[in-house]
């Protein structure tokens, strides 16, 4: 079996280990090993997601990690979210690969549905994310997927059915790689960034409800 392709981004106090052919699954940590130990330890958690999208995560997809990239994160990174593109996310795209990876996002997007419609209201309160319930967590994961959609040239208000599905209209269609926009996100980073944001929330509701 192949190794799982990883990207690691590093900032002054946090490392992203993202893997870059599975939007979605990617953790962080203090330190590189950290990061991919964590990435490991959530394969399980990722199944799921790949079940819903048709493209099972192979059985033994943790135990082998391949670092092809290795980047400087920045504020962001250290804040808390992955900010910085892999230039292998900036490769092309065929039209099987664009569904694939529209077929994974989407997957995020129910399987965080569903965790929000079976978690309380109340949320137990902690340092991870705050003091968000469910309903507040619903609404900052929608709020993001506005604004990281203008990173793709879609502005379609507070409509979120509407932007999902240009999402995946958008991320499902063939590319060369590049931003639609001058200063957008490359469809494979806006999508690994997208997943990452939906399902850190969906399983940080799971970790609160007890």
């Amino acid at each position: 079996m192949a190794d799982t392709l990883v990207c690691i981004e590093s900032g002054s106090r946090r490392v992203f280990a993202s893997a870059l052919e599975w939007p979605g699954w990617c953790r962080s940590a203090r330190t590189e090993d950290e990061a991919l130990e964590v990435l490991a330890g959530y394969a399980s958690r990722y199944a799921p997601v790949t079940a819903r999208a048709g493209v099972g995560l192979p059985s033994r997809a943790a135990e082998g990690f391949e670092v092809v990239e290795r980047l400087v994160g920045n504020t962001t990174t250290d804040f808390g979210a992955p900010a910085i593109a892999a230039e292998y996310e900036r490769r092309a795209l065929d039209a099987k690969g664009a569904r694939r990876l529209a077929a994974l996002v989407a997957a995020c997007w129910q399987v965080f549905d569903g965790v929000v419609a079976s978690a309380p209201a109340a949320l137990r309160k902690g340092p991870r994310g705050g003091g968000r319930d469910r309903d507040e967590t619903a609404s900052h994961v929608a709020d993001a997927e506005i604004v990281y959609a203008r990173k793709l040239g879609i502005r379609l208000g507070d409509n979120l059915p509407e932007t999902r599905a240009a999402l995946i209209d958008l991320l499902g269609t063939r590319s060369d790689g590049r931003s639609p926009g001058e200063k957008g996100w490359p469809p494979r980073y806006a999508a690994r960034r997208i997943a990452w944001h939906v399902l850190d929330h969906a399983w940080e509701i799971e970790d609160k409800s007890g």
